[in-house]
C-alpha cells in the first residue's frame, strides 16, 4: 500500500456520519488514523462509528454535535482531547445544500447557512490551531463547491458562504505555514452522497445520477470515495509541500481551474 504517512495521527471530520465525511472517516481509519466523527443525530452518528471501526479495524470516536452552535464546536473538542489528547487533522466538512434566488433567501436562511458553513469552520479552526502547532503541525481541509468560485444564478447563499471558506483557507495557510500546519480546500461538483439521495424523492437515486451525467465532461458523477481520496492525500506527508490551494473534484465541469 501507499504509505500516506498519517498512521497514529488524531483527525476530526465534521459531518462524518454520512456519504463525503463518512467516506472519508473511513479511509482515514483505515489508514491508521484515529478518527472522530461528528453529526447532529446521536444514534445514526453512533452506528455509523461502529460500521466504520468494523470495515477498517480503527478507532472511531462519535461525538454528538451541532457544528453551528458554539458550545458543540467546544464540545467536540474538548471529547477528543479527553480520549486523544491531541488533534493533527481537521475536516471541516459539515453542510447541506442552499441554493435559491437572492428574493427567496430571508435574513435567517442567511445566518443559518453562515453558521454552519463559515462560522462552524472558524471556531473549530480557532480551537485547534493552537493545539496543532503544539504538536509541531497539523492540516486542515475544508469543503466547499466549485460555486464558490464561478456562482451561477440561484445559488444563494451557498455560493456566497462556500467563497467565503476559500477565502478563509488561504488567510489561514498563509498565517499558519510557519507553523508547519497546512490548509487547503476541496471544491466539489457532482459526487454522489446523501443529499442527493434525499433529492431523488420517489426515483431511483441512480436514474438522477445518470441525468446528472450529461453535465459532465468525463460523462460520470463522483463517487464518494474518489472525495475521500482526496482529501486523505491532502493532510498526509506525500502532500507537505501544497497549502493554501483549492482543488476542483468535479469531472471538468467547473469554467474555472
Amino acid at each position: 500500500m501507499f504509505d500516506l504517512g498519517i498512521q497514529g495521527k488524531i483527525a476530526i471530520i465534521t459531518g462524518g456520519s454520512d456519504g463525503l465525511g463518512r467516506a472519508t472517516a473511513v479511509r482515514l481509519a483505515a489508514e491508521g488514523c484515529k478518527v472522530v466523527i461528528c453529526a447532529r443525530r446521536a444514534e445514526h452518528l453512533n452506528m455509523a462509528a461502529e460500521a466504520i471501526m468494523e470495515e477498517t479495524g480503527g478507532e472511531v470516536l462519535a461525538i454528538p454535535a451541532d457544528v453551528a452552535k458554539a458550545e458543540d464546536i467546544d464540545t467536540l473538542v474538548e471529547g477528543t482531547l479527553r480520549r486523544f489528547n491531541g488533534v493533527d487533522i481537521v475536516i471541516n466538512n459539515a453542510g447541506k445544500s442552499a441554493a435559491a434566488s437572492l428574493e427567496d433567501v430571508d435574513d435567517a436562511a442567511w445566518q443559518e447557512d453562515i453558521d454552519l458553513k463559515i462560522m462552524a469552520a472558524v471556531r473549530l479552526c480557532r480551537r485547534t490551531i493552537p493545539i496543532m502547532r503544539e504538536r509541531g503541525g497539523g492540516a486542515i481541509v475544508n469543503a466547499a463547491i466549485v460555486a464558490g468560485k464561478a456562482p451561477p444564478a440561484g445559488a444563494l447563499p451557498t455560493s456566497v458562504s462556500r467563497a467565503a471558506g476559500i477565502n478563509l483557507t488561504k488567510s489561514l495557510a498563509n498565517e499558519y505555514a510557519a507553523d508547519k500546519i497546512r490548509v487547503n480546500t476541496v471544491c466539489i461538483g457532482l459526487i454522489k452522497s446523501a443529499q442527493w439521495d434525499r433529492r431523488a424523492g420517489n426515483r431511483e437515486v441512480e436514474e438522477l445520477y445518470s441525468e446528472m451525467s450529461a453535465k459532465v465532461p468525463l460523462g460520470r458523477v463522483g463517487e464518494a470515495e474518489e472525495y475521500a481520496d482526496l482529501v486523505a492525500f491532502l493532510v498526509s506527508e506525500r502532500a507537505a509541500y501544497i497549502t493554501g490551494t483549492a482543488v476542483n473534484i468535479d469531472g471538468g465541469m467547473s469554467a474555472v481551474v
